[in-house]
């Protein structure tokens, strides 16, 4: 008997000593992250399959199954056939698409501008970066790029007015000291100066090029092409990529502040230099093939912390999955809620952000003081 309760109570101690054991805690908590992520992808996957076969034209879930299974394999269909495959391929799928790359996109610009400035108020839309990107857009559509919406000259100008402003705010931050209350006043600031100029583009536009500006300033995904959804999702999956690559240097930054983060062998100027300029043009390629979509760069991140933390490991992906589905839901209610009529999906999301905003200041006031 001694022997054996001997054993039973070694057996205990050795299971508390596990369950105590930093690294073995460590696992579990990132299996279970881990778990999460996989879990939401296939959450943002079902909902892409469901936002395919929503619609006005009647298609249903077999139909969609049945045209990405005739496509891929190249079988002879009918001309009916051919309908629903040319609504699925060309309509729904780039859309739905588009909307996964830019919610993900900002997302994690969103997280990575509220590591840098250790600030969860802080994303693309409030610091002004989207609309100085949406007035690059509209000179562009004013004075001069016959290309249009996505063209290599509105890319380039909405990137030059994002980089304006991200260096206005960036160099405030750095070179005095402002804080967060400062940066998020400035900020708001700048939005309104933005918005203020493509106002006066808009006072000075023809009726062609009044209509492009103003669905500049609503935000949206419709008529959405193949080519599109390849150059907004290669670049953010390229950013998001080397993004992931800096989150230790991120993670160092946020929780600890730039002093701990020298102590810590971070290079702090390089990974504020490098990453601050991965989410400015994650912002403006975006603005520049959707218009302004906001609160995404902040209701996302937001909602990824709540789930999974704030390691930026595990943050950056889970962020951009949350991102995307925001938008991807927030395009499919606004394209169903009141069919025929297309509510864009900056509205959509604008409903939803606002009030978030709004709680995170209330909530949240004092870490901002």
């Amino acid at each position: 008997m001694t022997s054996s309760g001997t054993t039973h109570d070694g057996a205990a101690d050795a299971g508390e000593a596990g369950r105590g054991d930093p690294f073995r805690l460590a696992g579990r908590r990132n299996r279970r992250k881990i778990a999460i992520l996989a879990a939401a992808a296939l959450l943002l996957a079902a909902t892409s399959v469901t936002a395919v076969a929503v619609g006005a034209s009647g298609i249903s879930l077999r139909d969609v199954g049945w045209a990405l299974w005739t496509r891929a394999l190249g079988i002879t269909i009918s001309t009916d056939e051919l309908a629903t495959q040319t609504v699925v391929w060309e309509l729904r799928l780039p859309r739905v698409g588009l909307a996964v790359a830019a919610g993900a996109g900002l997302a994690v610009a969103g997280v990575v501008l509220q590591g840098l400035l250790r600030n969860p108020m802080v994303s693309p839309f409030t610091l002004g970066i989207s609309s100085a990107a949406a007035f690059g857009a509209s000179l562009t559509i004013l004075f001069g790029d016959p290309a249009g919406r996505g063209s290599v000259g509105m890319v380039a100008s909405a990137l030059g007015m994002a980089l304006l402003c991200a260096g206005l705010l960036l160099g405030l931050s750095w070179l005095r000291q402002a804080s967060p209350v400062t940066l998020i006043l400035v900020g708001t600031a700048l939005t309104y100066l933005f918005q203020a100029l493509t106002s006066t583009m808009q006072y000075i536009a023809s009726e062609n090029q009044l209509a492009e500006i103003v669905r500049w300033s609503f935000g949206s995904v419709n008529a959405a092409t193949w080519a599109e959804v390849v150059a907004v999702g290669v670049p953010v999956l390229v950013a998001t990529a080397l993004l992931i690559g800096q989150a230790g240097n991120l993670n160092a930054i946020a929780f600890a502040g730039d002093d701990a983060a020298r102590s810590l062998g971070v290079h702090v100027p390089r990974t504020r230099l490098i990453c601050s300029l991965l989410a400015v043009m994650l912002a403006a390629v975006i603005v520049s093939f959707t218009g302004v979509i906001g609160f995404v760069g902040l209701v996302a991140p937001h909602i990824a912390r709540l789930l999974i933390g704030a390691d930026h490991r595990f943050l950056l992906p889970f962020a951009a999955l949350a991102g995307a589905l925001l938008v991807l839901a927030a395009d499919t209610a606004g394209r169903t809620l009141f069919s025929p009529a297309v509510i864009p999906v900056g509205i959509v999301v604008a409903f939803l952000g606002a009030p978030l905003f709004i709680n995170l200041i209330l909530t949240r006031r004092r870490q901002f003081l």
